[in-house]
């Protein structure tokens, strides 16, 4: 399996990274160990996490993703053959949130206790924070790499503006610059990140690591009525593309499904991976069957005329 390359950073991962929201949430440990282990088996190695997950799950406050992918790491002493993506800023509590140097530094010791490890192979601003400057920002991200304790570093959710300014900080100050940019994209989710942000990223060889990468489920196909959401734990995030747009999107993902003999899932994330920057997209599962179902895309690529169809749906 070909390995793509982290913007400049020298991490190579698979074409698909796991999305760790669902431990602790919709998977307990023991799900989430077998999913875990049946990623890896399958030649994949990159689980991206953050401290804040899952703490909107009740009886949760936070850090049960990490948890949980720290007690795997240490039951199979596979840490070195792992790629761990993890983020910090977003609120754990009143007094722990934002990117100050201090919560940094704070908040990267908590996340490598949960996780079990003595360094972070990415470690990302989850969210920007406008009441910090991107100078200290970027000042306690150089320090963590100088202490060994974060190799590499990256941003999530950051618009044009403050990206280029913390690249500008970095390059100013001679340290680590952000590698990866974590946006919400997907054929339903195109705006926000297509334009000057992603214009960006490719002249800065950033490398792209899109969440959401099927839209809650959305492009799965599962969800075509409103009675198909019922009361599934992520459909409330899915049932907001129940409209002209997204049945559009759903249609010509049918088309090109038919044509390659694939699933729906599967081509949503080959149209990803087919974009300028992206590295690999980042989706979850809950079970080893939709693992299998959504891991089958790095087997698929898109002619030019099935990524216009595509296109010209989610315009």
């Amino acid at each position: 399996m070909q390995k793509r390359k982290l913007g400049r950073s020298g991490l190579e991962v698979a074409p698909l990274i796991f999305g760790g929201n669902v431990f602790g949430w919709t998977l307990d440990q023991d799900g989430s160990f077998r999913l875990l282990d049946a990623f890896i088996d399958a030649g994949f190695n990159c689980i991206d996490t953050a401290d804040v997950y899952s703490r909107w799950h009740p009886g949760n406050k936070g850090g049960e993703s990490e948890t949980i992918i720290g007690h795997w790491l240490e039951a199979r002493g596979n840490r070195d053959k792992v790629v761990i993506a993890t983020k910090c800023g977003l609120e754990l509590a009143p007094d722990k949130k934002g990117l100050s140097k201090s919560y940094i530094m704070q908040a990267v010791e908590n996340s490598l206790q949960r996780l079990r490890t003595d360094y972070i192979d990415l470690y990302q601003s989850h969210r920007d924070d406008p009441e910090t400057p991107v100078e200290e920002t970027m000042e306690a991200h150089a320090r963590l790499v100088e202490q060994g304790k974060v190799r590499f570093i990256g941003a999530s959710n950051f618009g044009a503006a403050r990206l280029k300014a913390s690249l500008a900080a970095a390059e100013a100050a001679h340290g680590p610059r952000y590698e990866t940019l974590q946006p919400n994209y997907s054929l339903c989710e195109r705006s926000d990140f297509e334009g000057e942000l992603q214009d960006l990223c490719v002249s800065e060889g950033i490398g792209v690591i899109p969440y959401y990468s099927l839209a809650s489920g959305f492009l799965t196909g599962k969800y075509r009525t409103k009675e198909d959401l019922g009361d599934r734990p992520r459909a409330a995030g899915a049932g907001k593309y129940l409209n002209a747009r997204g049945l559009r999107i759903l249609g010509a993902l049918d088309n090109v499904a038919e044509r390659y003999n694939a699933t729906l899932a599967q081509v949503s994330l080959a149209w990803l991976a087919a974009q300028p920057s992206v590295a690999a997209p980042i989706a979850s599962a809950t079970s080893t069957e939709q693992l299998t179902d959504i891991l089958a895309f790095a087997q698929l690529e898109l002619d030019d005329a099935a990524i216009k169809m595509l296109n010209n749906a989610s315009a």
